[in-house]
């Protein structure tokens, strides 16, 4: 057991091991067609579950794959690609859009801000949880900056992700909203980068949309989580 647990001091190893649940977890996915059994939620409880095994320390793994955490980024700064190809779609749509996504980052701060003072939690669990709307690099950035916990704060931000790629599609078309436009806004905004790999599956405008949302709910969020923190 020791020896495996010394592997996953390297960093070669651990990025194969990584990619290889990954896989391991998409086939499963494909074979099964079961919901909870989500490629992404799959990896996470099997990483978890072999790290308990071994005993393996959180900082070692974390600092044997930086390399995965550094790559968040440039992979959402890639979906300007798909972005540019649809920008006739966005122009006559922007001020919409805008509002939206405005509207959706003061929403999701203040519903999650009440709910936490409500339920007694202390400051630091409250500015963990606000960016939960926020992409992952980007909610651990702005936590961090208000005293919450990163690591926490990017559990939360993947299982919301995961949920609203889930049912997201679902609950939109229960309410009935067909417009692509809309559709994308609303998985990239509520559920960022699942929800905009979802959001891609059904389509090159509703994929191209909520890539940008991810970058606006973003910006909205780390811009008011100030101002809300000052009133709230």
């Amino acid at each position: 057991m020791e020896t495996v647990k010394n592997l996953f001091e390297s960093q070669a190893f651990v990025l194969a091991f990584i990619f290889g649940t990954y896989t391991a977890s998409v086939w499963l996915f494909k074979k099964t067609k079961i919901s909870l059994l989500h490629p992404l939620l799959t990896s996470i409880f099997v990483t978890i579950a072999v790290l308990e095994i071994f005993k393996v320390e959180y900082t070692t793994f974390d600092n044997s794959s930086h390399v995965i955490s550094f790559l968040l980024g440039p992979s959402v700064v890639a979906l300007g690609v798909t972005l540019y190809d649809q920008v006739t779609h966005i122009k006559g749509n922007l001020a919409s859009i805008l509002t939206a996504v405005f509207v959706g980052a003061v929403v999701g701060i203040v519903s999650v801000t009440w709910v936490l003072h409500a339920m007694g939690a202390n400051e630091m669990l409250v500015a963990t949880l606000q960016p939960k709307s926020v992409t992952t690099p980007i909610a651990m950035g702005i936590s961090q900056k208000f005293g919450g916990i990163p690591s926490l704060t990017a559990v939360i931000v993947v299982a919301v992700g995961i949920f609203g790629g889930i049912v997201g599609p679902f609950i939109l078309d229960k309410l009935g909203i067909t417009s692509k436009i809309a559709r994308g806004l609303a998985l990239g905004a509520a559920a960022h980068g699942m929800g905009t790999a979802r959001a891609m599956e059904l389509g090159a405008i509703e994929g191209a949309i909520s890539g940008l949302a991810i970058g606006l709910m973003g910006a909205a969020t780390a811009l008011m989580m100030p101002l809300v923190r000052l009133f709230l």
